[in-house]
């Protein structure tokens, strides 16, 4: 924990470390593609490894990721939180509906956004994650459908050492309905956790019944 939050803490320094960057997968050259034409992404992680590992790869490829958020009620954890995140990328949107509507200009102006689909949405759809079911948002889905943009699965993987990241950019989730390539997410992200739980950085509530 208090490694991953001096990183992002830092993350002006942190995304010039380009050695410590270990870029793999189909989903990079998705992103690339997507770039070329003038075309929108959304990246979805989770709270796993450097998640912010990944946006520094996207920088080191000349491409920029903005995030999605959730505003911090501590202001001090706050305002040393927001700067680090905007450090690795534009814009950064607070969740909610102003946040939404920039998301949706940002996406049809042939931007990418980041957006970490890990945590708890009340107002979400019980898919399995981990083996229970999970309140999940559809949201980075419904965008992709209703955009045609490619929904891309990527982790930052933390390296043996700690001091170096394994960034796989899987394959763009095939376009079906959102509840289907939600479920994807959730299911790549499960796999990821099951090989290395100990980088899954959650310690909120995020089944029901806990």
């Amino acid at each position: 924990m208090g490694r991953t939050l001096f990183e992002i803490y830092h993350d002006a320094e942190f995304q010039t470390q380009h050695q410590k960057f270990r870029a793999s997968g189909p989903g990079l050259d998705a992103l690339l593609e997507a770039k070329a034409v003038g075309k929108g992404a959304i990246i979805v992680s989770g709270h796993f490894g450097q998640w912010e590992a990944i946006r520094a790869v996207l920088k080191m490829h000349g491409l920029e990721s903005g995030a999605v958020y959730r505003p911090n009620k501590n202001r001090h954890y706050e305002r040393r939180l927001r700067a680090g995140i905007e450090a690795a990328g534009r814009p950064i949107l607070a969740t909610g509906r102003v946040g939404t509507r920039a998301l949706v200009r940002h996406l049809k102006d042939g931007g990418i956004i980041s957006i970490l689909l890990d945590e708890k949405y009340a107002e979400g759809v019980p898919l399995p994650f981990l083996g229970h079911n999970a309140l999940t948002s559809l949201s980075a889905a419904q965008l992709a459908l209703k955009y045609d943009l490619p929904l891309i699965p990527a982790y930052g993987t933390r390296l043996d050492d700690e001091n170096a990241f394994r960034v796989e950019f899987e394959s763009p989730i095939p376009h079906t309905d959102s509840i289907t390539m939600t479920r994807a997410f959730n299911d790549s992200l499960s796999a990821r956790i099951m090989a290395n739980p100990d980088q899954w950085y959650w310690m909120l509530r995020r089944w029901d019944g806990q």
